[in-house]
């Protein structure tokens, strides 16, 4: 109203104007005023015009009477042309302002389906998606209700009350409820006419095509969970069938040299029982020998199998690495053969606490590991020392290294080198037996490698088994064992 008031004293006292100028003064201004506020301001904004166009612009001047009907006229037109214009201008706003709005959907509807492709498994996958949604549309409130894992999960700021039996009911019955008074909205969750789940949204109204379209995003993101679900158990139980297979090829290839050698003994003791008692003493022993060697193939493959589960049970004690080392590469006499391999033990190694059983798998998994894929004219190096609060153990290879992609997955499970894994055999399953037999007892597995000379370190804290640090006197002692080219092959 200010407006009409400034236009009607400026035309009629300060710059004075004739009609047609003050009537497009006032027609001009009731436009701004529909394009910002909306129809019902232009619409007063017209009348007021009206008005004061009549009072002050129209003969007689100072009155509301209209002398010449060409006037009359003239004054009619400029009402309805106000209001007219007012009415075009508050639809354009509002339909730029309907644009604006769809944009705004579907730039939101783009970032929650992008939001769920990039859904991780930290988390049950319906509980982010309901984050996702609230965080997204800037709900006050979101539940999401699977009945396939039987919950509901909740997002937002704010708590629904009472919804649950709603929530239900909608996936039962494939309904949808509106509460405009808490604008809630509750509706199921289709997959093709199927309802598989039930959503309840809480917050600024959207349009019934956007609850929709968050609804197919929502069955489409559920049934990718789904999918990956099932995809996941593919790959478990196939990965586990071919544990089952490594394990029983590894049985068949290593439990034939020493049953071999057990029943040449004791085929010669059969065949010739009245043979000198220095030869009968010795073959007893042979058979002794390989059937420890026999009871300890045995118990690697249980702690394999072992390493297939989420959980790893060690049994710690307080065990000196020197010796287990030594013990280690006594065991493995008939793979190192002639093959160089150099042990170096600091002074003052201090003893500490783990599974020996264990350990002595993880050392000989890595130690295994670099006479398969190292040249045979070359040396490995086993050195354990003393770190900063740790013992640390070396092991070394002058193999043709791994790249630094290759060091990013080294660990994995069932993970071979592209590059070998048809020229050689193995399975895979190595390094990651020792790193998760270091992870098991609070150390870790490390790899440096560079072209023509690669790292493996076994990293253990040194603790006893109260938690406080164990050093006795150490037994191991420098060594150089020297032995013989194994079988080459690729790491794990």
């Amino acid at each position: 109203m200010a407006g009409v008031v400034i236009i009607t004293y400026v035309g009629f006292s300060v710059i004075p104007v004739n009609a047609t100028t003050a009537g497009f003064a006032y027609l001009l201004f009731v436009l701004v005023i529909a394009s910002t506020w909306g129809f019902l301001e232009a619409s007063l904004s017209s009348i007021a015009s009206t008005l004061l166009f009549n009072f002050f612009f129209l003969p007689p001047i100072g009155t509301f009477t209209i002398a010449d009907p060409q006037n009359l006229v003239a004054f009619f037109s400029f009402l309805v042309t106000s209001l007219i214009a007012s009415r075009l201008s508050t639809k354009a706003k509002r339909r730029a302002l309907d644009a604006v709005q769809r944009q705004q959907d579907v730039e939101r509807l783009y970032t929650f389906g992008r939001a769920i492709l990039l859904i991780g498994d930290h988390e049950p996958f319906a509980k982010q998606l309901a984050t996702q949604l609230a965080d997204t549309f800037e709900l006050d409130a979101a539940a999401l209700y699977e009945p396939r894992a039987g919950e509901i999960y909740r997002a937002g700021p704010l708590e629904f009350e009472g919804m649950d039996s709603q929530l239900r009911e909608a996936v039962s019955q494939g309904t949808t409820f509106t509460d405009q008074e808490h604008k809630r909205v509750i509706t199921a969750v289709r997959l093709g006419s199927h309802p598989i789940a039930s959503l309840a949204l809480q917050g600024a109204r959207m349009p019934d095509s956007v609850i929709q379209s968050v609804a197919n995003l929502v069955a489409i993101g559920l049934e990718r969970s789904k999918a990956q679900d099932l995809a996941r158990e593919v790959e478990v139980a196939r990965r586990s069938d071919r544990l089952r297979t490594t394990l029983i090829d590894a049985i068949g290839h290593e439990f034939k040299t020493p049953l071999t050698a057990i029943r040449a003994a004791t085929t010669g003791l059969l065949a010739n029982p009245d043979q000198k008692m220095s030869s009968a003493t010795e073959m007893l022993k042979i058979a002794d020998e390989e059937a420890a060697h026999l009871e300890e193939l045995i118990d690697n493959a249980l702690d394999i199998a072992q390493l297939d589960s989420d959980r790893i049970d060690v049994d710690l004690e307080i065990s000196n690495l020197n010796d287990i080392l030594h013990q280690v590469i006594a065991s493995m006499r008939t793979n190192i053969g002639d093959r160089r391999l150099e042990f170096i033990a600091d002074a003052e190694h201090p003893a500490v606490a783990l599974d020996p059983r264990l350990m002595k798998l993880a050392i000989k998994q890595l130690i295994d590991n670099a006479l398969k894929y190292s040249p045979s004219g070359t040396p490995i190096t086993v050195h354990s020392f003393r770190g900063n609060g740790t013992v640390i153990i070396g092991i070394t290879d002058h193999g043709k290294g791994i790249s630094p992609q290759e060091q990013a997955r080294i660990f994995e499970r069932f993970y071979r080198s592209p590059s070998v894994q048809d020229q050689i055999p193995g399975s895979g399953l190595g390094l990651s037996i020792a790193h998760r037999i270091l992870q098991a007892h609070g150390g870790d597995l490390t790899v440096d490698s560079q072209p023509g000379e690669t790292t493996f370190r076994i990293v253990l804290p040194i603790q006893n088994l109260d938690g406080r640090e164990y050093a006795p006197e150490v037994r191991g002692t420098p060594a150089k064992l020297t032995e013989q080219p194994s079988r080459k092959g690729d790491r794990n």
